[in-house]
């Protein structure tokens, strides 16, 4: 009797060890960014800052009986992201809850001066500098030049936007490096929790017409800084998870 028990009770464990591993969470509820310590050792927050910009603000907050970090931009661009290596073959699906107060009403994906999101999820991947053609290595070199900020050469942004077509993708109006991807749009589900999902390594594919790399990093931003307006936004934990088997085998 006990060895039968004993089974069933390694089978139980294990079963909950192959569930915990389709899917990999990024702590976006359990960080407090008052309490952040850049030197701290082994620290896979960083602070996601822009030249010459007011930074937005962060905090850990609750809303009912569950924690999440509000963002509120006033002419003002930063986020957090969070240092992470994720294959995007293996875990192409990507699911978040947000919330914003309202889209910010001068934003707009095709204008330079409309480019600020009441809230975007951010994702850098992998990319060698060697590999940009001569040009945009001059690009980059001499952007750097003149600020310290990590320059991501190949970035997916999801966003709330202002009138985008839900499902838009676009290059951004300042680099091609960055592709935009308008997953909300409009006040229509302002004030209420969303839940969103894409898929990551498709998104890619589409967007930059190449292979992915490995996922470097995911970040959180609330900017305003553009259209010189103002948003607040709500974020919740982000999980990668493992594509269902049947898209796996059509692959």
């Amino acid at each position: 009797m006990r060895s039968f028990i004993t089974t069933i009770l390694l089978a139980v464990i294990l079963s909950v060890a192959l569930v915990a591993q389709d899917s990999l969470v990024i702590p976006i509820t359990s960080f407090n960014p008052a309490e952040f310590n850049e030197n701290a050792d082994n620290n896979k927050w960083q602070r996601l800052t822009l030249p010459r910009k007011n930074c937005t603000e962060y905090t850990l907050v609750t809303d009912g009986d569950k924690p999440y970090i509000k963002a509120v931009s006033n002419n003002s661009a930063s986020g957090w992201k969070y240092l992470i290596d994720i294959d995007p073959k293996e875990y192409p699906i990507i699911e978040w809850q947000w919330k914003i107060d309202g889209v910010l009403e001068k934003g707009d994906m095709t204008k330079k001066d409309g480019d600020d999101y009441a809230a975007r999820i951010y994702i850098t991947y992998e990319y060698s500098r060697k590999d940009l053609p001569f040009g945009e290595r001059i690009k980059y070199g001499t952007m750097k030049t003149f600020t310290s900020f990590d320059i991501p050469l190949r970035s997916m942004n999801y966003v709330w936007a202002n009138k985008a077509k839900v499902g838009r993708v676009q290059e951004n109006v300042f680099t091609n490096w960055v592709h935009m991807v308008a997953t909300e749009s409009g006040n229509e589900k302002a004030g209420t929790w969303v839940t969103s999902t894409a898929n990551v390594y498709d998104s890619y594919k589409k967007a930059f017409e190449e292979e992915p790399q490995n996922i470097t990093g995911v970040a959180i931003m609330t900017d305003s800084d553009n259209s010189k307006g103002s948003a607040t936004a709500y974020y919740g934990n982000i999980v990668f998870k493992k594509a269902p088997k049947k898209d796996t085998e059509k692959k």
